[in-house]
């Protein structure tokens, strides 16, 4: 059983789609990467899996092994790199040199369907099988795997747990869920339901993201509460669970995952409301600062993201958080 060489299994929930849940996925990933530990992601979300877009690996095909399969690598562990004047320093060590970066590999139903448009057209007991298979035949041994869900409280749901539940021992390794919501009361008064699902279930929750919490302007640099303001926290406070942080949107990731574009920001970008200490990243031998380092891992250039400080910030507290039920 591959569940056996996991440290710590992290679920990630929301009561409603679109909420950023696989945007919030990846970015934790990358943040304890990031911090020198081994991570997995187990995209569970079965008719619209992302993952696999998120990673910039859509191309990518499950390799079989002797006992199992093998999950698609994203990057080796490695070293960070240091850009010196030219990085934009996304916080305080976002350029320290010598800092190790952690192995990320990915698992999707999305890299066995034949190609990016194959809808799912499955029943529940397909859906429940395929979720088991995923759990018991993908090797792994990690420091965290990270499963990104679909929205509500599903098949996919009710077949994850039951099969942790039964499982993982000791039960600790099953650390718990972190929760994303949207600020506004809409986005809210849905993903209240799954809290109460984690309730229901026994589930810890190690903390609610307030995702899309305000827009970076690209051009003036100023950080705009477009949706609102404080909804997750608010809820958090309600159901006296963990308040992980607020995560604004910011164009330049979404150019980043799509384009494989480092970001760049005016001087004085505005992140969440306080000031992140950011410099424009100059061009490289001559060549535009959008082209000069293109091939560069996903990994390395999320360290330029105006979101990495504030991801490095909601991973600190979720380690702690898993740290203290283990």
């Amino acid at each position: 059983m591959s569940l056996n060489n996991i440290q710590h299994i992290v679920l990630v929930l929301s009561g409603k789609g679109g909420v950023g849940k696989s945007s919030v996925t990846t970015q934790l990933a990358l943040g304890l990467s990031l911090q020198g530990h081994s991570v997995g992601v187990l995209d569970v979300d079965l008719t619209g899996p992302s993952i696999p877009r998120f990673f910039g690996a859509e191309g990518a095909r499950v390799r079989q092994a002797p006992g199992g399969w093998l999950p698609v690598p994203v990057h080796e562990a490695q070293t960070r790199e240091t850009r010196g004047g030219n990085n934009n320093s996304g916080g305080e060590g976002a350029d320290s040199s010598g800092a190790t970066i952690g192995a990320l590999s990915c698992m999707s139903l999305g890299f066995i369907l034949p190609s990016r448009g194959s809808a799912v057209v499955w029943r529940g007991p397909k859906k429940t099988a395929m979720v088991r298979q995923f759990l018991s035949d993908v090797l792994n041994t990690l420091d965290y795997l990270l499963i990104d869900t679909p929205p509500g409280t599903s098949d996919e749901h009710i077949s994850l747990l039951e099969t942790l539940l039964k499982d993982v021992q000791p039960p600790s390794r099953l650390s718990g869920a972190v929760v994303v919501t949207t600020p506004q009361a809409i986005a809210v008064s849905d993903v209240r339901k799954e809290l109460n699902f984690c309730a229901k279930t026994g589930l810890r929750v190690l903390g609610v993201v307030e995702n899309m919490a305000g827009f970076v302007c690209p051009h003036c640099s100023e950080c705009t509460n477009v949706f609102s303001k404080g909804g997750g926290q608010a809820m958090a406070a309600e159901f006296e669970v963990p308040f992980l942080g607020r995560v604004p949107i910011d164009p330049a990731f979404v150019r980043l995952i799509e384009e494989g574009v480092r970001p760049s920001y005016p001087e004085g970008t505005m992140v969440g409301g306080r000031e992140a200490e950011m410099r424009v990243k100059g061009n490289v031998d001559g060549e535009p600062s959008d082209t000069a380092d293109k091939n560069a891992p996903l990994v390395q250039k999320y360290t330029s993201c105006s979101l990495y400080p504030v991801f490095e910030g909601i991973v600190t507290t979720l380690k702690q958080n898993v740290e203290a039920v283990s």
